[in-house]
């Protein structure tokens, strides 16, 4: 059964409009799953996807009907996590405000703890 903590894991409002258009447009369900891997120039990388259903050992974030799903394997490295979208100059992208990141990337998208 999924585990629902929102103090775990945030979706900013930004954030969850954003999926909610993403995910009507394809015609899936508003589910982003954020996933950390081994990799990238600073030792973890976040990995977005959108998920067809919540699985068995996710934590959940729910805003505005938009469900943010985590992993608990990867939870351990996003816990008190914020995601946000973020539209810049340079483009626009989601963003991780992840307070166990010791450091990060220039492009925001590696971190390590």
């Amino acid at each position: 059964m999924a585990t629902v903590l929102a103090p775990e894991i945030a979706l900013t409002p930004s954030a969850a409009a954003r999926v909610a258009t993403i995910a009507a447009k394809q015609g899936k369900p508003a589910i982003l799953r954020l996933a950390v891997d081994g990799g990238g120039c600073s030792g973890f990388q976040y990995r977005f996807g959108f998920a067809d259903a919540i699985e068995s050992d996710d934590t959940v974030a729910e805003l505005d009907g938009v469900m943010l799903v985590v992993d608990s394997v990867s939870l351990d490295l996003v816990r008190g996590a914020a995601v946000d979208y973020v539209e810049e100059l340079g483009g626009a992208a989601f963003r991780v405000t992840n307070p166990n990141a010791a450091s990060g990337c220039g492009c925001g998208s590696s971190f390590s703890v």
